[in-house]
């Protein structure tokens, strides 16, 4: 211990002084806990120096019996022993071990897209919509994705590790998606696919064009629709035309079908014909405004 003189005490403060104390404690500890290391090096590994062990349970095994000729050893300026001193002063004051085991949680912040996900690691978990654009608190553990908001939880996910998949729960919608739930993507891409291979392969690409292929639904739904007030011919020749001008929703097939577009025939570029500056992939053309 370290006490101030009394000369001293006006100069140095409670702090200074605590302070000290703790680093003359610390130095004390560490010297004993540095003893112990020779004392276990000498009386437990020293006599297994020789032996050749085949695997660690073998080791272990060795190991446990010198600790505890160790322990039972007596001491030289005491009449007892580690092994007494721990069952009568130790192990009474021991509390239990816990219930469940440590679990490492990494914390970290996001923010709600319009979509009513958050990213994490390129996948997408859902948290309640009235929650856009906010931010929230995450706790990500290996196998569990928590969502708290103000201190309060408001989501939890089983982690996933699938990149740009989403994990969704109905509860967390609105009620216009939640009206969706009965429909996949396979089902609707094959009742395009009884329409024909131009309808199919555009509603796959308007799944594939959204980030979370449910947000594709009511558009896919309004397309294949329209096959009830349009002739499947008819409806197969807009898809074809709205494939060719990369024009991949509902509303531009309806526009197509309403302007008798899908009447008119395709205009097929020349390959031989040199690509001018105003050519590009985005650029639809006069026929699209028809």
């Amino acid at each position: 211990m370290i006490v101030p003189r009394g000369d001293e005490r006006d100069e140095l403060s409670e702090f200074v002084v605590h302070h000290l104390n703790h680093m003359y404690l610390t130095a004390l500890d560490k010297a004993k806990g540095e003893s112990a290391v020779l004392q276990v090096e000498h009386w437990a590994l020293a006599p297994l120096r020789h032996r050749t062990f085949f695997s660690l349970t073998e080791l272990n095994e060795a190991i446990r019996g010198q600790l505890e000729v160790l322990n039972t050893r007596p001491f030289e300026k005491l009449p007892t022993s580690r092994k007494i001193l721990f069952e009568t002063l130790d192990k009474p004051a021991l509390k239990p071990l816990p219930a469940h085991r440590f679990l490492f949680a990494e914390w970290r912040c996001a923010k709600v897209n319009i979509d009513y996900h958050i990213e994490l690691d390129r996948h997408y978990y859902s948290v309640p919509y009235q929650l856009i654009h906010q931010k929230i608190d995450v706790r990500l553990t290996d196998t569990t994705v928590e969502i708290f908001f103000k201190g309060r939880r408001v989501a939890s996910h089983l982690r996933s590790y699938r990149p740009g998949k989403p994990t969704t729960l109905s509860e967390h919608m609105p009620k216009a998606h939640q009206r969706y739930l009965e429909w996949t993507p396979s089902r609707l891409v094959r009742w395009a696919a009884r329409i024909g291979p131009k309808t199919q392969d555009l509603v796959t690409r308007i799944l594939d064009s959204r980030p979370h292929p449910e947000q594709g639904y009511r558009s896919c739904l309004g397309l294949l629709r329209l096959s009830k007030r349009y002739p499947f011919e008819r409806l197969e020749a807009a898809c074809t035309r709205a494939l060719s001008i990369k024009a991949y929703s509902y509303k531009h097939v309806e526009s197509i079908l309403k302007n008798g577009l899908d009447r008119q025939p395709l205009e097929v570029a020349s390959p031989q014909r040199p690509l001018s500056l105003f050519d590009h992939e985005n650029l639809r053309g006069p026929q699209y405004y028809q």
